[in-house]
């Protein structure tokens, strides 16, 4: 963090169409259980195939220029459900329902006993990402809250103690992440933001359940969700001021696409904010350098540049790969613009 507006990005990275079936992960939403089908690999070849697409991502991301990277979360199938699958007390063989943040029921882990973790789930794949590259790296979890959100609760029939349950095995993988070489764990938390009631009750709890006794540089990410996904969306975040009173050092936002008021970003001082500053709606075009600078500067006015890190609204899983190569180079070089006016500018 010693270089100003490091930049970054937020977890997923477009997956090569030879690895899945693109235009069946562009068609459903983001699956809660196991959707092996997308997968055109066969299963035995399928680590090796997700191994060799994470290297890809990995040098894309290098070559645009990012500064903290991650493995692109190519091996999964959304952001939530390799971990959430992977816990003790899930029945995946008869899936519930929940409604998703769009309204549409969609089949989810059906909770059936004690949350428990029972194994390492992403430490293969941080050891991986740590082996390939010199750069810093990012490693992402989806957080206690939303998972509660995204499950059918048959047997704590209690919200708030599922999610603890949950925030406790997000502990220990927080933990066995750090050790295997990650500089910065995030956790996902969008459901923050699409069941705000319920967060003012627990979600404030569940995080810092999973952040306690939790050694190096965490962050949380909170967003409407994927823009492919979600087109009606707020311009203003109804749970973000809140996150203060969490033991996080980072919060992960987005704003670039609706243009978001970030005044709210005083009521976080003692946060490094991770803005975003790149849309990923699926008509938006690679963005003039000057533009993203633009929204740079934009939060610079409430946010100190020393607590400031660059990154996209959120995940780029959906975009066409081109394309977001070329948004994350357009990002780098905007943050590269507005560095040197920092580091040119007289002192005040």
């Amino acid at each position: 963090m010693a270089k100003l507006l490091p930049t970054t990005v937020v977890g997923s990275y477009p997956q090569p169409d030879w690895l899945v079936d693109r235009k069946m992960l562009g068609s459903r939403l983001p699956p809660r259980t196991r959707a092996l089908e997308i997968w055109r690999v066969a299963p035995e070849l399928l680590e090796q195939a997700q191994d060799d697409a994470t290297v890809v991502a990995i040098r894309d991301m290098e070559r645009a220029g990012i500064d903290i990277i991650t493995d692109g979360e190519i091996r999964r199938e959304s952001y939530s459900n390799r971990f959430a699958t992977a816990l003790e007390g899930m029945d995946l063989d008869n899936p519930g329902t929940a409604l998703d943040r769009t309204g549409h029921p969609n089949p989810v882990p059906r909770v059936v006993g004690p949350i428990r973790r029972t194994r390492p789930v992403e430490v293969r794949d941080v050891q991986f990402l740590r082996a390939s590259t010199t750069r810093q790296i990012k490693a992402t979890l989806p957080g206690p809250f939303t998972m509660s959100q995204q499950a059918q609760d048959d047997y704590y029939h209690d919200e708030e103690a599922l999610a603890m349950a949950l925030a406790a095995a997000v502990n220990e993988e927080m933990r066995d992440l750090f050790a295997a070489g990650a500089d910065v764990v995030q956790i996902d938390e969008p459901y923050l933001q699409a069941r705000s009631e319920k967060a003012e009750r627990f979600a404030l709890a569940a995080i810092n359940r999973a952040l306690k006794g939790v050694e190096g540089t965490t962050a949380l990410h909170t967003c409407f969700g994927y823009a492919h996904i979600v087109h009606n969306r707020p311009n203003g975040y109804p749970f973000l001021e809140q996150l203060a009173d969490t033991s996080v050092r980072q919060i992960s936002l987005e704003s670039a696409q609706q243009n978001v008021d970030l005044s709210v970003l005083r009521s976080l001082d003692d946060k490094t904010l991770i803005v975003g500053v790149i849309d990923l709606s699926d008509e938006s075009p690679v963005e003039d350098v000057e533009a993203v600078a633009m929204r740079i500067r934009n939060a610079l006015r409430f946010v100190d540049p020393e607590r400031l890190v660059v990154a996209p609204d959120c995940g780029m899983k959906y975009l066409p790969r081109d394309k977001a190569f070329g948004k994350l180079r357009a990002m780098v070089k905007a943050a590269e613009r507005v560095r040197a006016e920092l580091l040119s500018a007289p002192p005040v």
